[in-house]
């Protein structure tokens, strides 16, 4: 029987939410709902499934636009999604089912995906992201630096 109340791990299940809802519209060509959900700090991290590593939000905020610029009809889900919460950071360990077009190739691609939340000012955000390169992510980016 429910309570109705609100746990932090839905709240942190929530954040999860906005971020894979955010990733799905930059997927499509929008990066901007990628800006609002994570942290601006000096300390955020990335590691994504194209490479590469950012450092600092004036890194991290570059590879969602540019990714965007290439990126179309995409979808993107979770499976076995697993959330923890300690104080007030969380982590969430799942599997992305990935499928864009980038750069006018079709992706289909599974990865594991690390991401980590922290509370600031009563709101979760979002301030590490990983995924497993993607091989077929990297054969594309590869296509594009040959064509440079």
């Amino acid at each position: 029987m429910s309570t109705g109340r609100v746990t932090t791990e839905d709240e942190v299940r929530a954040a999860s939410d906005r971020f894979y809802d955010a990733l799905e519209r930059m997927a499509n060509g929008d990066a901007g709902p990628m800006m609002e959900v994570w942290s601006h700090a000096d300390d955020v991290t990335t590691m994504h499934p194209i490479g590469g590593r950012e450092v600092g939000w004036a890194e991290v905020e570059g590879p969602w636009g540019a990714v965007a610029e290439l990126a179309g009809d995409g979808t993107i889900t979770r499976a076995d999604q697993l959330v923890r919460v300690v104080g007030d950071c969380a982590y969430e360990l799942t599997t992305e089912k990935v499928s864009f077009t980038l750069a006018g190739e079709r992706v289909d691609t599974e990865v594991r995906a690390t991401n980590v939340y922290r509370r600031e000012d009563g709101e979760w955000k979002i301030v590490h992201h990983h995924a497993d390169p993607s091989p077929e992510m990297l054969d594309v980016m590869a296509g594009l630096d040959a064509g440079a």
